[in-house]
């Protein structure tokens, strides 16, 4: 045998001891990481288990209110809920909401962080949306820029947005109307919102509620209009119903009040309410004077015969109802009186005595009563 040969010979059995020692090797090497991932794993998964099941330690012990912005990423959430002490600063949280598979589905907005919560709910929360919800109370009476000094004050809605929006001709045709503004038609009554809700989503609500009150009444008054009253359609209804809303506190005089609103429009008599003067007047200082009762505007009832321009209020169901279903009186006029409710007649000697006898302290007596004679 050549020298070759029997090196190649030599090499053979070597190659092939060393390639089965290579295998045998391997077959013990991937079990053993096998093992080895499964611990790692098994380990990792405990490790944010843990956590996800833990309550974070914060100092805080009560309830805790987090707004977080619009357009906030994942590590902008994050931070706000270490900065407000809702979480501790922990790794496991991104691998915890990424094993959750909502790393990307955290939403903005307002939320309520008791301090029972482990992290799991915490993020859950965020998720879900759970928005904490604040009271709006919109008052009986109120006007649109009252309610928009509200939702600047208590919500961060800036006043001229919620003007512009109740005022938008496109926006009104799109909640059912058909009117120049949503005065009046913003419906007083206690919602409930949550911080960066759309201003159009709050006022909708308003208009909604408007909507049902109106179809819940009006199942009442069948036909509605009556026959028999001046008030033709709901807008005219909703007009006459801010003033009475505006003319009165006391829910037992409300009927009375439209009653007489009701028979002057009958008789074609100027309704001279101040209320209406005082909302055609801008920046009013809170002091109504004769001048301002002779200046002619689209709200001047002493003025201008018939009912003014537009709402002066939002009424609520009591006024709207007053109006459906007036009082059965031949009243014509109405004083106050020192206690705040009114004194009405139905003749004007009868209602100049009675402005004599309980407006003395006024600095412009007797004015509606001047004003009267001259029709």
């Amino acid at each position: 045998m050549s020298a070759e040969k029997e090196a190649e010979s030599g090499r053979q059995p070597l190659t092939g001891a060393w390639l089965r020692g290579f295998l045998h090797g391997r077959k013990l090497l991937f079990p053993a990481v096998f093992i080895l991932l499964a611990i790692f794993f098994t380990s990792y998964r405990l490790w944010v288990s843990s956590y996800a099941s833990s309550i974070p330690r914060t100092a805080r012990s009560e309830a805790i209110i987090v707004y977080i912005p619009p357009e906030s990423g994942f590590s902008a959430i994050k931070k706000i809920l270490i900065d407000n002490n809702i979480i501790n600063d922990d790794i496991r949280f991104r691998l915890l909401a990424r094993r959750m598979g909502i790393i990307g589905k955290l939403q903005a907005g307002e939320y309520n962080f008791s301090p029972g919560l482990n992290n799991r709910a915490i993020i859950e929360k965020i998720a879900k949306g759970e928005f904490y919800y604040r009271p709006l109370t919109i008052p009986e009476g109120y006007n649109l820029t009252q309610i928009a000094s509200l939702l600047e004050n208590s919500f961060g809605y800036k006043s001229d947005n919620f003007l512009n929006q109740v005022n938008n001709p496109q926006y009104i045709k799109s909640v059912g109307l058909d009117v120049t503004s949503l005065e009046g038609y913003l419906f007083p009554d206690t919602y409930f919102i949550t911080r960066g809700q759309k201003l159009t989503e709050i006022i909708s609500m308003m208009v909604g509620r408007f909507h049902d009150i109106v179809a819940e009444i009006s199942e009442q008054e069948k036909p509605f209009p009556s026959a028999s009253s001046p008030i033709k359609t709901l807008h005219e209804m909703v007009i006459l119903a801010s003033i009475v809303e505006k003319e009165t506190a006391l829910p037992q005089e409300r009927p009375l009040i439209a009653s007489v609103f009701l028979n002057r429009l009958k008789k074609h008599m100027k309704l001279q309410a101040d209320p209406t003067v005082i909302y055609g007047i801008p920046d009013f200082n809170g002091n109504i004077t004769r001048k301002d009762l002779l200046t002619p505007s689209p709200y001047n009832t002493y003025t201008q015969t018939g009912l003014p321009a537009g709402p002066i209020a939002n009424p609520g169901k009591a006024s709207l109802l007053a109006v459906l279903h007036p009082a059965d009186t031949d009243y014509l006029y109405f004083v106050a009186k020192n206690d705040g409710s009114h004194y009405f007649s139905n003749n004007l000697q009868e209602h100049n005595r009675a402005v004599m006898r309980f407006q003395k302290q006024r600095s412009t007596p007797a004015t509606e009563s001047a004003l009267e004679k001259k029709q």
